[in-house]
């Protein structure tokens, strides 16, 4: 499973989940130590702000950003759950969410795959920026993007709430109500 989480939610899902791997999506002044429970070097930090379009002033999501996010993911065993936060638990985390099911999913639609980020998290609002780096990287040819563009914005809220993921989409069918 892939957990999402705002930055107040971590302790207690560390405590809960008990995850074997840990990215924070923080800007560079709100960045976290490795928390109790995680080892170090399945922590990812990556400094970025929440922001969909290059900004000089602040820490843009870049491509070296979501290649370390795209290889983190690459290298985890999926034996134990993965932990995905960001300050709010809205934008940065549920796009590093959906990159994690793009990229562990390379032969599912990406408009499900969004859609079930949608339906898990009613709050989730994926950051644009770094969905559409993700899906340059991924040669998904603009259908990441397209998918987030297309769930328009997600349920109003200062904090979401943490959720969980299925990380294959076989789980995600078996889900579904009968039509």
């Amino acid at each position: 499973m892939i957990y999402v989480s705002p930055l107040s939610g971590v302790v207690d899902a560390i405590r809960t989940v008990r995850p074997s791997h840990l990215v924070s999506l923080l800007d560079p002044e709100t960045m976290i130590d490795t928390p109790d429970g995680i080892v170090r070097e399945r922590h990812l930090r990556l400094c970025v702000n929440d922001i969909a379009e290059p900004n000089e002033m602040l820490v843009s999501p870049s491509a070296a950003h979501v290649a370390d996010l795209i290889a983190f993911i690459r290298g985890w065993d999926q034996k134990r759950p993965m932990l995905v936060h960001c300050w709010a638990g809205i934008s940065r985390s549920t796009a590093a969410a959906f990159i994690a099911l793009c990229t562990l999913n390379e032969n599912h639609p990406e408009d499900m795959l969004a859609r079930l980020v949608r339906r898990r998290g009613a709050h989730a609002h994926p950051n644009r920026l770094m969905v559409r780096i993700a899906d340059e990287l991924l040669g998904r040819e603009g259908r990441m993007r397209d998918a987030v563009e297309a769930l328009g914005p997600g349920r109003a809220a200062w904090e979401g709430e943490l959720f969980s993921l299925p990380i294959h989409p076989e789980e995600f069918v078996r889900e579904q109500p009968a039509s």
